[in-house]
């Protein structure tokens, strides 16, 4: 699933390719349940002669303005992905929904796995509002965090994968940044010293702010692995310390990275760095 460092740069490349400003000209549904609300009838009607004033990011959502004061927002869920083209370009038999949009453009989304959904919203903060604290949040300081993880008695990572605690971290990121840590996947949120705290939110902040800078982690060649605007592949996959690396050395200590399963999610450790307690 894109995370917070994909979805940024999906944002960013969809800025890049002068989405905003660009007036939606036509819409087609082509699997009905990708828009999650209005009706695919309304979502079709109400979204022509629309102008997208910006694209941001909010967690893991993309965050389109219109010119009605309305907001489309966007979530690729597992394998959602974007790509323009032109009107007479041949059809992927995974397009889910398409935008036509003036100077003969259309925007395309692909969804292989048919998760990620569209949202037609007169307040996004119905959706937004759940979310939690954005990592890179001025605000969130080392003090605050650790009394935000102190309000909790959950294991560290599940919580962090909790987007009404921490909005956009998903469980590539969530094990590098315990990995850097040196904090436990299993340990309770509430025994967490300040200077554990301090140095899990300092880790989060780097390992997603080095996935932004690496367009996103793509993590093989299958349609269903991450890719950008255009089919633009990520390069931080290079860059994982542990994530899916069982069996190879810790770039640490050496010892071998292990797998193991917490909250339901495979998550990759190294034993040695990450004691228990």
């Amino acid at each position: 699933m894109p995370e917070l460092p994909e979805v940024e740069t999906v944002a960013r490349d969809l800025r890049a390719s002068n989405l905003p400003d660009a007036t939606i000209t036509g819409v087609e549904v082509r699997w009905a349940r990708t828009v999650a609300t209005p009706s695919v009838e309304r979502f079709r009607d109400e979204l022509v002669s629309r102008r997208v004033l910006d694209v941001k990011r909010r967690g893991k959502y993309l965050v389109l303005p219109l010119d009605d004061g309305r907001t489309l927002l966007v979530h690729l869920r597992m394998t959602g992905r974007l790509t323009f083209a032109s009107p007479d370009a041949p059809h992927h038999p995974h397009e889910r929904l398409i935008l036509e949009l003036d100077h003969n453009r259309h925007l395309r989304f692909l969804d292989q796995r048919k998760f990620g959904r569209w949202y037609l919203l007169e307040d996004p903060n119905l959706i937004l509002g759940t979310l939690g604290p954005e990592p890179f949040d001025p605000t969130l300081d080392a003090a605050t965090f650790a009394r935000r993880l102190r309000a909790h008695r959950r294991q560290i990572k599940p919580l962090l994968l909790d987007q009404r605690f921490l909005a956009g971290m998903g469980n590539i990121y969530a094990d590098e940044a315990l990995w850097e840590a040196g904090l436990h996947p299993q340990r309770r949120s509430h025994t967490l010293t300040d200077e554990e705290a301090s140095r899990l939110l300092a880790a989060i902040r780097r390992v997603l702010k080095r996935g932004i800078e690496n367009a996103g982690t793509t993590l093989g060649p299958g349609e269903s692995n991450f890719y950008s605007v255009g089919g633009r592949r990520g390069r931080n996959q290079d860059a994982l310390r542990v994530f899916r690396r069982t069996g190879q050395p810790c770039p640490r200590c050496g010892h071998p990275i292990q797998r193991l399963v917490v909250g339901q999610r495979g998550t990759h450790i190294c034993p040695q760095c990450q004691p228990p307690e």
